[in-house]
């Protein structure tokens, strides 16, 4: 699973990564714990160095072994609790209108040496 977010308006991109990764990314290893095997987060930086507004900040990657776990993992997110501290926080990090997220069906090449 893929999922494209924007930081929520009038954050510098360095208080988003900092808050990201000292506070929310907890909440997802806690409730990723035991049904995820990969949790990253790959924050964007534009390649010509300029901090111009773009649609997205930072693509997440989440793994699972299989549908199963997917399916496990998410039904144990919507938990009220647990839904409830998830979004309290994406609140003070996201534009959570513009949050998209997919599925990824995966093809690689393998190229020469």
């Amino acid at each position: 699973m893929i999922t494209l977010l924007k930081r929520r308006e009038g954050m510098s991109k360095a208080d988003f990564i900092a808050y990201y990764e000292s506070r929310h990314r907890l909440i997802g290893e806690k409730v990723l714990a035991g049904y995820a095997t990969r949790y990253r987060r790959r924050h964007l930086h534009p390649a010509d160095g300029q901090d111009a507004p773009h649609d997205f900040d930072v693509v997440l990657e989440i793994e699972f072994a299989d549908q199963a776990a997917c399916d496990a993992c998410f039904a144990a997110m919507a938990d009220e609790a647990t839904m409830r501290e998830i979004v309290e926080d994406e609140e003070r990090l996201f534009d959570r209108g513009r949050m998209r997220s997919y599925t990824v069906e995966d093809h690689e090449s393998v190229l020469p040496a």
